[in-house]
Order: structure tokens, then C-alpha cells, then sequence
């Protein structure tokens, strides 16, 4: 429920993207007002249904300070980076200017608002190869790519400006983000799409190109890589309890958001094929430069701190979902 303390509207930045329109979502099921904040440059606007779309970039701060005060908003939820690790190794300009200098300014409208709450969407890319399994908040941070790496950074932004200006902040490390809204509404829409989920399907309908397995060689069960698959909409859920914890007048925290539980390449795909009824074609790459053989998440912490218990994160839901959608996709034509 909405702690009538702090402002019913919350600003989500990125809100027109996967994570945040689940979250936004969530936020107004819950009784929050979403304002979603986003320049539509990955995002989708037809994703923006439970609030206002304000169309602005981050790196406008005034802009961003305008629309903190015309919304009278209480608290942000930051989904607003680009997310993807290849384009950040090949790139890294684009992702230090938009990841942290676009949060640098966010940061500094809030303060000229005088808005001092703010859950931010930070990823376990921050661990790197981690030393020990499964992975907990105090494992050693060593980013292996410049996204990992901007995420970092501004995580110990926050804790800095925590102390020098009163922030009160929630980092919520995810794992793999997959599925889709249960009841349809949205959906995962990437271009290019990088997530292994909606890649399988994609082969498995005949919509996409058949599905790479990039090594079968780790030292796992099967030889392929194992990832932690959080569903969208229990990460979303996430974020609004956190986001209530800190209207409560919680700490500032950095939780891991994952299952607990990891799923090969190879257990993904027959995890599609069983559930849709169709064989996934697919073919053997060489492994991908700086892919860890395991990520899995220990979420003792944010299951302690929050009291959330994922309710749609099992393997055949997940799948379930997003075969939903793709099909969906299918059906229209949707790009």
C-alpha cells in the first residue's frame, strides 16, 4: 500500500522499456501514480499505460527538474541505461555518457526538486566472474564490460551522495530478466533482441534464426552456461517494495533480485520445447568472450529486507509467458 508520506507520484525513467513498464504497472496495482520519464530512442510508447508519458532525455536537466516539480513527485525509480554488453565493450562512450552522465544529471535535477528517494536498477554485471556460488551482495564487484562497469559507478554514487545530501536509495542487483505480464499487456520488445528466452522462441515459431548455443564446454552439467531467470513481474514487484520500504523511512540497500536457482542453455531450450510443443532448432557457436560458466544469485537479503517471495520466476511460467507473447508478436506481425 502507498505510504501517504511521501508523494503518490513516482517518476520512472524508462518507464517505456521492458523492466519499467512492468514496474509501472506494479506501481499504480499498488496505488502509486507512475509519470513515465523517456526519450522513446528503445523504448515503446504504446508500453506507457498506467500514467502520464512525459518525452524528455535524461541528459536535459532541466527538463528533468520541470517535470519532478509539475508532478509533484515523491520518489524516482531509475530504469533509464542501455543494457547491452556487447554494445558497451564496442561503444563505451555511449555508455558512460548515457548511463552515468544521464544519471549524474537526473540526480542533480532530484536535488534542485528536492526529491531524495530514488530505486535504482543496477545488475549482478557489477560481480563479474564471481568467486564463490551463490552470489551475495558483499562478493567482490569486478565488471567485465562497460555496462557492468556504469552500473557500478553509479551505485557508489549513491552512497556517496547518500552521505554528503541525505539520498535515500535502493540498488537492486537482477539476474536474468525474462517473461512477460501475465495477462498480456506487455511484453519483452528488444531491438535487437539479446535475451536467450525470446531468442529460443523465436527459432522454435520459425520467426527468428535457429538459436546459438554459445559453448558446451563449461564446467556444468551439460557443458553449457547456467543463469539465474528472475520473471519481469516479480522484479517489478520487487522495486515497488522496495520503493515502500524507503517510504517507510528504510535504510538505503543493495539487494541481489534472483532466484536462487540457475538454468543451463540446454535446460532453457527444453524448457520451450516442452512447453510449446515444438523443436528448437540450433546450432554450436564458440563460447562468448567473458561469459561465466554460472551466475546464480543468493537472494536471502532481499527476500529478508522485503519480504518477497518470486511468484511467476519457475522455468515453465516464465516460458509460458513469454510463448504468449511471441506468438502474439507472431500473429500481428509486430517487430
Amino acid at each position: 500500500m502507498v505510504n501517504r508520506s511521501m508523494a503518490n507520484s513516482i517518476l520512472v525513467t524508462g518507464g517505456a522499456g521492458y523492466v519499467g513498464s512492468h514496474a509501472c504497472k506494479a506501481l499504480a496495482r499498488a496505488g502509486w501514480r507512475p509519470v513515465v520519464y523517456d526519450n522513446l530512442s528503445r523504448g515503446r510508447r504504446e508500453a506507457v499505460r498506467w500514467g502520464p508519458l512525459v518525452e524528455g532525455d535524461l541528459a536535459d536537466r532541466a527538463a528533468v527538474a520541470a517535470a519532478l516539480r509539475t508532478h509533484q513527485i515523491g520518489a524516482v525509480m531509475h530504469f533509464a541505461a542501455f543494457a547491452y554488453v556487447g554494445e558497451s565493450v564496442g561503444d563505451p562512450e555511449l555508455y558512460y555518457h548515457n548511463n552515468i552522465g544521464g544519471t549524474l544529471s537526473l540526480l542533480s535535477a532530484m536535488r534542485e526538486a528536492g526529491v531524495a528517494t530514488i530505486v535504482f536498477s543496477s545488475t549482478c554485471a557489477v560481480y563479474g566472474v564471481p568467486d564463490r556460488l551463490p552470489i551475495r551482495e558483499d562478493c567482490p564487484k569486478a565488471p567485465l564490460n562497460p555496462y557492468g562497469e556504469t552500473k557500478l559507478a553509479i551505485e557508489r554514487a549513491l552512497h556517496w551522495y547518500s552521505g554528503a545530501y541525505g539520498l535515500r536509495y535502493a540498488a537492486l542487483r537482477y539476474f536474468n530478466a525474462a517473461g512477460c505480464d501475465p495477462d498480456g499487456e506487455i511484453g519483452e520488445d528488444h531491438d535487437p533482441e539479446t535475451h536467450l528466452i525470446p531468442r529460443v522462441l523465436r527459432a522454435a515459431l520459425g520467426t527468428g534464426e535457429p538459436v546459438e548455443i554459445y559453448g558446451d564446454d563449461y564446467p556444468t552439467p551439460d557443458g553449457t552456461a547456467i543463469r539465474d531467470y528472475i520473471h519481469v513481474t516479480d522484479l517489478a514487484d520487487a522495486h515497488v517494495k522496495a520503493l515502500s520500504d524507503l517510504a517507510a523511512g528504510g535504510d538505503s540497500m543493495a539487494l541481489n533480485l534472483g532466484t536462487g536457482r540457475g538454468w543451463s542453455v540446454r535446460e532453457v531450450i527444453a524448457a520451450v520445447e516442452r512447453v510449446s510443443g515444438l523443436t528448437v532448432p540450433r546450432r554450436e557457436a564458440a563460447r562468448r568472450p567473458g561469459d561465466p560458466p554460472e551466475l546464480v544469485a543468493d537472494p536471502a537479503a532481499a527476500r529478508a529486507r522485503l519480504l518477497w517471495q518470486p511468484q511467476h520466476s519457475d522455468l515453465n511460467t516464465i516460458v509460458g509467458t513469454a510463448l504468449a507473447r511471441e506468438s502474439h508478436r507472431g500473429r500481428d506481425g509486430a517487430a
